[in-house]
């Protein structure tokens, strides 16, 4: 019995488009929208999400959903724009130029430190060389403060007799370290004025200045409690800033070799 030709294109049909369901099924995963046949890659609304939340917003279905309004509706525009033919206006066609530079600048800085990258014992060694360099003293020192030079000469006077630093500056105009016993905790010397930060580093530990010091606070008499070594922030703290600036670093040599090869008139 021979099947009507119409009943078997009809089977044929539908036979078609059960196959072709798998692929319809990828494509919709693939893109979020299809605009005038124009994709809007799925990816793409991920990517848009992630700088959103990037900035505090909550992943949501909302969210997304808004996403995907936004994207069909760039597209839209966009077409119009070429369909209008705005694309060869040579206003349009500088900025584009200069987004597409953008771009590939961006990729070819990506490309060079993906190739050749900063490696831990980069970081390590400029951490270091950084610490040498900017190692400095910490002191601790004590002072008192007073109006007049006579009045700081019986301070010295009265510590060589014996009296306790920590009485004495009980006298002092400087009201907060007074009330720690003259204590002016860790500084480095280039926290104090000239004058002091001078007398302060010229004592032994544990001597006081014999001769008062006169800044335009008034008039000082410091003793000098203990001497160490600064210690720099631990790596893990500044390691992702030293990482930056050696990227930064070899961004700068690249774009130097580039220079000396480019025939610049």
């Amino acid at each position: 019995m021979t099947m009507p030709s119409n009943t078997l294109s009809l089977r044929l049909a539908k036979l078609a488009a059960v196959a072709l369901l798998p692929v319809a099924s990828a494509a919709l995963a693939q893109n979020a929208a299809v605009v005038n046949n124009k994709p809007i890659p799925s990816k793409s609304v991920d990517e848009f999400v992630a700088a959103l939340v990037a900035q505090g917003r909550p992943d949501t279905p909302e969210l997304r959903a808004a996403v995907r309004e936004e994207l069909i509706a760039r597209e839209l525009f966009a077409q119009e724009a070429e369909k209008k033919g705005l694309t060869r206006n040579p206003e349009v066609q500088r900025q584009l130029d200069a987004v597409r530079q953008d771009i590939l600048i961006r990729a070819v800085i990506r490309d060079h430190l993906k190739n050749k990258p900063i490696t831990d014992a980069e970081v390590k060694a400029e951490y270091d060389k950084v610490a040498k360099e900017s190692a400095q003293k910490e002191y601790r020192a004590r002072h008192v403060l007073v109006e007049t030079e006579d009045e700081a000469k019986q301070i010295i006077a009265d510590l060589k007799k014996g009296t306790a630093f920590e009485e004495l500056a009980k006298k002092s105009k400087d009201t907060g370290s007074a009330a720690q016993g003259g204590d002016l905790d860790w500084n480095t010397r280039d926290t104090f004025v000239k004058e002091f930060s001078d007398a302060m580093v010229a004592l032994e530990k544990g001597k006081f200045t014999e001769a008062p010091v006169k800044t335009q606070f008034g008039w000082h008499v410091i003793r000098l409690d203990d001497v160490r070594d600064s210690a720099p922030p631990p790596l893990e703290q500044v390691q992702p800033q030293i990482r930056q600036q050696l990227e930064r670093e070899r961004v700068q040599e690249l774009q130097k070799e580039l220079r000396a090869k480019a025939k610049i008139q």
